[in-house]
């Protein structure tokens, strides 16, 4: 390995784990989901392709794509539906109730992953209704795992309004349906929240190099995620400010000063049109133009704008350096993120998960963001590989034909 690129990171006596207390992330968190295994605990690998182009900064991949469904999107959906349905027992006054059903709008993700963490809780149903955006791909992997699919309207906003609408028919007609957005819930972040749990005890345990071999000189400079509703994002923001905010002094400081780079493709930026207004309004785009099909939410919850607003002003106050950062891909650079993803790690993600390693691999992108964390040149950068399971060989090579090779 070249000694002049950043290196994964070698045990050292100082930050063994005999001797540093990794393991207080709050184990609560999704415990339940956790302990009936709706959800996995994802590597965290170092790249070293990336962390070339990145020098000096270690590139680390969170591969959340490992998850049972494909996507992050289990670990909200595993804390949502297991609180959901101990709410429906304890209604019931039975630990065995009724069947419920779960409804969900989707642009396929969120579907899939709802149905793969329903079909493991007993006696839970699942419908799901995906816009016609939808590819066939993922339609008929929601039916192979056993949901209900109703595809219906040009978007995922037209699919959202007929799930509501069934909820509430099912409601009036003394039914047991809970509607289940794909990101707008409370539950749902504090189930993604975990990740960041995972990230920093993952760092901890894999320690710095002897250059830096001292945990209190760890720090994560920036972590990148891709943007649709923002469920997601709130999710990371929430985990980080449990984490600084916590009595382990080690795992705060590695988020102290971590900024967080939210990324879209134009055309689907929602969170950048509303997040960069003058008064942080919520922005509603009229129509959504972009291959990442799975980012197309018409406007952000507004609740990502309020934590991301907190996180920045933390940072202002502090003199700390939190931050959030919006980057807006093009779609072709979304692309090229999905193409050298998988000729580097070969791994396959869809468009919407190559919108948050496009500020890594495309130049332009790239130099913005080693600008912004050029105040502190040893720390890591992390990206969220979200996953997506509305990818294959063929259609990656459409992609690229389309985008990459006119």
């Amino acid at each position: 390995m070249r000694a002049d690129l950043p290196q994964p990171k070698q045990a050292s006596p100082s930050v063994s784990s005999s001797n540093v207390d990794y393991a207080s992330p709050p184990s609560c968190v999704a415990q339940e989901a956790r302990s009936l295994n709706l959800f996995s605990t994802t590597p965290l690998i170092y790249s070293a392709p990336l962390s070339r182009l990145c020098h000096p900064h270690p590139v680390y991949l969170k591969l959340d794509l490992l998850q049972p469904s494909g996507s992050f999107k289990d670990r909200g959906m595993a804390h949502l539906c297991t609180t959901v349905k101990k709410m429906h027992n304890s209604a019931s006054n039975s630990d065995t109730a009724d069947r419920m059903k779960v409804i969900s709008s989707s642009g396929g993700n969120a579907g899939l992953a709802v149905t793969t963490v329903a079909r493991n809780i007993p006696q839970m149903d699942v419908s799901v209704i995906v816009p016609e955006t939808t590819k066939p791909l993922v339609v008929e992997k929601l039916r192979s795992l056993g949901a209900e699919v109703t595809i219906h309207g040009k978007n995922w906003n037209a699919a959202d309004a007929l799930a509501r609408q069934w909820v509430d028919d099912a409601k009036k007609s003394g039914g047991g349906a809970v509607y289940v957005s794909p990101y707008d819930n409370p539950l749902l972040w504090t189930g993604h929240s975990t990740v960041i749990d995972e990230i920093i005890t993952q760092l901890l345990e894999q320690s710095f190099d002897q250059a830096t071999t001292q945990t209190n000189n760890m720090k994560i400079g920036a972590v990148l995620a891709s943007v649709g509703g923002g469920g997601l994002l709130c999710g990371i923001l929430e985990g980080v400010e449990r984490n600084y905010h916590g009595s382990n002094k080690i795992r705060s400081n590695l988020v102290r000063g971590t900024k967080v780079v939210a990324c879209e493709t134009e055309g689907a930026a929602s969170f950048a049109a509303s997040f960069n207004s003058d008064d942080g309004s919520i922005v509603c785009l009229d129509e959504i133009h972009s291959i990442a099909t799975s980012l197309g939410a018409t406007s952000v919850t507004p609740a990502v704008i309020q934590r991301s607003r907190r996180h920045r002003d933390r940072g202002e106050i502090s003199s700390s350096g939190d931050d959030v950062m919006s980057f807006v891909c093009t779609d072709g650079e979304a692309v090229q993120g999905c193409v050298q993803f998988a000729s580097d790690h070969r791994m396959l993600v869809e468009p919407a998960c190559g919108a948050s390693l496009a500020p890594l691999y495309s130049d332009r992108l790239r130099a913005k963001l080693l600008d912004q964390l050029n105040d502190n040149e040893d720390s890591v950068i992390v990206v969220e590989v979200c996953g997506g399971s509305g990818v294959n060989l063929d259609l990656l090579r459409g992609w690229k034909e389309s985008f990459l090779e006119k």
